[in-house]
């Protein structure tokens, strides 16, 4: 399945950003989870789920829990709980219906870090699983299609009050990030539009 469709190739040759997409695609680009996204992600008490009903309708919701409460089982399937919430049944009732989802994991601080995963979701009411989440009335499984970092550098230090170093400063230049300088990405980095 390409990463790119046309609305995104339209912008890259607008912002002549093409061949820097295509580097990301070809070196951090992946369909199965590696030992550091797996650390990475049990290592998180939150993430972010996108879901659609079955017209396209998107919707987003926070997922949260003790630390580990996702786990990535195997390169290619990753679980997560679902706890009682509001009865809504928004991303569930999606995903019964549309299983494509993306998930967004985010480390905040100092040091904050950003994977992305696009796939698909299936939700089991009566899995063994359960019992592994206590409080936990079913569990989703997801298989991935695309697993990707993303810069980093908007997310703020939110325990020190920080805001990001790279949010845009009335009368200062840009800070750019030290990856667009990094030798896999320095030759297809667009210059910057003033």
């Amino acid at each position: 399945m390409p990463m790119y469709h046309d609305g995104n190739r339209d912008l890259q040759d607008l912002f002549g950003s093409r061949a820097l997409a295509d580097r990301l695609e070809q070196r951090l680009r992946h369909s199965e989870f590696t030992d550091e996204d797996k650390a990475f992600i049990e290592s998180l008490d939150y993430f972010f789920l996108a879901t659609a009903t079955p017209i396209g309708q998107p919707d987003c919701s926070f997922k949260g829990g003790p630390a580990g409460f996702v786990r990535v089982l195997a390169p290619n399937l990753l679980v997560w709980p679902d706890y009682d919430g509001n009865g809504m049944f928004k991303s569930l009732g999606n995903i019964a219906i549309n299983p494509s989802v993306g998930l967004l994991f985010i480390r905040m601080g100092e040091s904050p870090r950003r994977l992305r995963a696009n796939g698909t979701a299936q939700i089991y009411f009566n899995d063994p699983m359960i019992a592994d989440f206590p409080g936990a009335q079913g569990v989703v499984r997801f298989t991935p299609i695309d697993i990707f970092p993303n810069c980093p550098r908007y997310i703020p230090d939110a325990a020190n009050a920080r805001a990001s170093p790279y949010n845009p400063r009335e009368g200062e230049p840009p800070v750019e990030p030290k990856w667009k300088s990094a030798d896999m990405f320095k030759d297809v980095v667009p210059p910057r539009k003033a």
